[in-house]
């Protein structure tokens, strides 16, 4: 698209493209989430199911999009501190959801931890490493915000 009359803001170009991110991982975490399912069996649903996927990751990373946009203008070398920090963050939350308890079933439990601990990588993975990607990148730039 041309932008040469009304040029995007910083701020428009970091929300946007992470609410991108947020459809990408919120599509791979409803993969992850009906692949685990099936594959395990697995039944305790009311925390993390369809619709708590959908709306909380869309929620999530428009908030990261705020945080990133607040990086890209704090810092010289916002994209690199604020992907450092998101796999801090990631790792932290990762390292977190082990003490998770959702039901008195050990093996239940466990595949809770598993289901949770799989839905934080994929938010992980993708708010420190595709949204500094795509705002950079000039086909994207161009072509989709």
């Amino acid at each position: 698209m041309n932008y040469d009359y009304f040029p995007q803001s910083t701020f428009s170009r970091t929300l946007l493209t992470s609410v991108f991110a947020g459809i990408i991982a919120t599509l791979v975490c409803l993969f992850y989430d009906v692949l685990f399912r099936e594959s395990t069996h697995f039944n305790l649903n009311p925390l993390i199911n369809v619709s708590t996927l959908i709306f909380a990751v869309n929620l999530i990373f428009l908030v990261i999009g705020v945080l990133y946009y607040a990086f890209k203008k704090m810092f010289h070398k916002g994209d690199l501190i604020f992907s450092i920090v998101f796999i801090v963050l990631t790792i932290f939350c990762a390292w977190r959801s082990e003490l998770a308890q959702r039901s008195a079933d050990k093996v239940l439990n466990s595949e809770f931890h598993t289901l949770l601990l799989g839905v934080i990588l994929i938010m992980g993975i993708s708010a420190a490493l595709m949204i500094p990607f795509l705002f950079n990148n000039k086909k994207f730039k161009e072509f989709v915000v």
